[in-house]
């Protein structure tokens, strides 16, 4: 009997070119010259053609335009993000490039908040460019635009990764070196070590927040924090319900902070399994009960003969506990993986992209897979990089070394959104000011679904309390918070409001 992940041998190892114009079906577990099996290829482009003067693909992500509904692919080189239009999967359109600031290198990351990429590169003094990706929309752009920034954040000189909360605003950079010229770098204590935590809710005048740090971790009990996944907690552990919490991936360990009130954040476990190698990234099942996390080098031992996904039960967030692990049918190094629904989508090198039915966690299945490096396996740590699912398509793209773009369709996956029944149960919600800038008055309306006791107060830009606006309980209902800065310095504040679940702020500037 032949296993259904017995894919055949793809002939001599020579480069991919581009194809687009149909749909190449998965059939007799092969698409042009890849190994698959339930995942037609809808077109595929050339790293070449992507990018001539990139010598390396590397991380991905997505954006769908919520006026026009088109979806855009963000696609890390080694030198530049490039911007391809894959509304019509198998007719991609290249809308040009923006490039780092510093030369090429072998990590660049990117995430999307509000219309708004935000990129870090693990090179020299390339800090966090922020581009407005509605700029897409213009009919002149094309595969030979320039792209500029349209913002500058320059607290870090490097990063290796960032991850975004989008239902905060929030910005939480990992695996980064500060800028000793900057203002806001100098106010990050945890020295280049955890989270940098930045404030994007108005994107294009990114603010620090905070920053995290569990000195118990990492190779060198620095706290390095390779990647995070950051969120609104609605798991089983009812005592984070509502809370902002990170879940890091550092090295040795898996990270878990309260960082709900940025400027003091509360670290609550960390823990470790058997046979790390290097706890690398990883993310969270739908319902926020269990964690599934890659480790880049634990192929490499000889007690973990397959390529392994660990799964962690996050029931009690102060305890987690290292549940079990899934093996998949082959032995290549894994490298990202993200949650849809009950499935898992995993990035893992040479062997391309994997998807696992995890609805069972004890018992998930390996059901469909695209082998993006088809060729002998020539270095390790060639071929998927990592992956993206547009919500309302379906449409998957995977990046892959040295062979380009794939735009893929899993053909038997249907999700769909899963409400979860531990939702956050109340309304906690604070607008932006008004006017702003202001001078020398500006108000802004705290919203609260119930009685709530709060602590409102005005903060500086070194994180200091200037003015306590309220110290107490409030009603449910909206109310108006004035800030009266007659006697400070002109410069820019922050109006904070804590409560015993929650911390929300908005930033003000004032003009004398």
């Amino acid at each position: 009997m032949v296993s259904l992940f017995a894919a055949p041998l793809a002939h001599a190892q020579a480069p991919l070119e581009t194809l687009t114009g149909s749909r190449i079906e998965c059939l007799n577990q092969v698409a042009d010259v890849h190994p698959c099996h339930d995942i037609d290829l809808l077109s595929r482009v050339s790293m070449s053609d992507l990018d001539p003067d990139a010598w390396l693909m590397n991380d991905i992500w997505g954006w769908t335009d919520p006026e026009t509904q088109r979806d855009y692919a963000l696609v890390g080189t080694s030198g530049s993000v490039v911007f391809i239009d894959v509304t019509d999967p198998v007719n991609p359109v290249h809308l040009g490039k923006l490039s780092g600031r510093n030369g090429e290198y072998t990590w660049r990351d990117m995430k999307v908040y509000h219309g708004h990429m935000f990129v870090v590169v693990d090179g020299h003094d390339n800090g966090m460019q922020i581009f407005d990706l509605r700029q897409l929309r213009s009919d002149e752009a094309n595969a030979t635009t320039q792209w500029t920034e349209t913002a500058f954040y320059d607290a870090i000189n490097t990063a290796h990764n960032i991850a975004i909360n989008e239902e905060t605003g929030f910005a939480y950079i990992t695996g980064y070196t500060l800028s000793n010229e900057s203002e806001q770098g100098r106010l990050d204590l945890c020295r280049g070590s955890g989270l940098h935590i930045v404030d994007i809710r108005d994107p294009s005048h990114p603010v620090y927040a905070g920053c995290a740090v569990d000195l118990s971790t990492g190779d060198k009990n620095n706290g390095y924090t390779h990647d995070a996944q950051c969120l609104i907690y609605r798991g089983p552990d009812i005592r984070y319900q509502g809370r902002e919490i990170c879940i890091g991936s550092n090295e040795t360990h898996i990270s878990i902070i309260d960082v709900t009130d940025k400027m003091n954040p509360q670290i609550l476990s960390a823990a470790t399994y058997p046979f790390v190698g290097y706890s690398h990234q990883g993310w969270l099942t739908h319902d926020h009960r269990y964690f599934l996390m890659n480790d880049e080098q634990d192929e490499l031992n000889p007690a973990v003969d397959r390529t392994r996904t660990i799964i962690w039960d996050l029931e009690d967030l102060e305890d987690p506990v290292y549940d079990s692990s899934f093996f998949f049918s082959t032995n290549s190094v894994d490298h990202n993986l993200y949650v849809y629904g009950d499935y898992m989508f995993a990035s893992n090198y040479t062997s391309g992209l994997r998807i696992v039915d995890v609805s069972e966690i004890d018992h998930p299945q390996e059901i469909a897979f695209f082998d993006t490096h088809p060729y002998p396996d020539q270095g390790r740590f060639n071929g998927a990089w990592s992956l993206f699912r547009f919500p309302d398509s379906g449409t998957t793209i995977v990046s892959s070394h040295p062979y380009g773009l794939f735009v893929l369709d899993p053909q038997q996956i249907t999700i769909t959104d899963i409400e979860t029944s531990l939702a956050v149960p109340e309304v906690f919600s604070l607008t932006s000011a008004y006017p702003n800038p202001f001078n020398p008055t500006t108000s802004a309306t705290l919203s609260l679904a119930q009685p709530t006791h709060v602590h409102i107060e005005v903060l500086n830009t070194l994180g200091r309390s200037v003015r306590t606006i309220h110290d107490g309980l409030l009603s449910a209902g909206e109310h108006l918070l004035s800030f009266d800065a007659t006697n400070l310095p002109s410069g820019s504040y922050e109006i904070r409001v804590s409560s015993d679940r929650y911390t929300t702020g908005t930033r003000v500037v004032l003009i004398k």
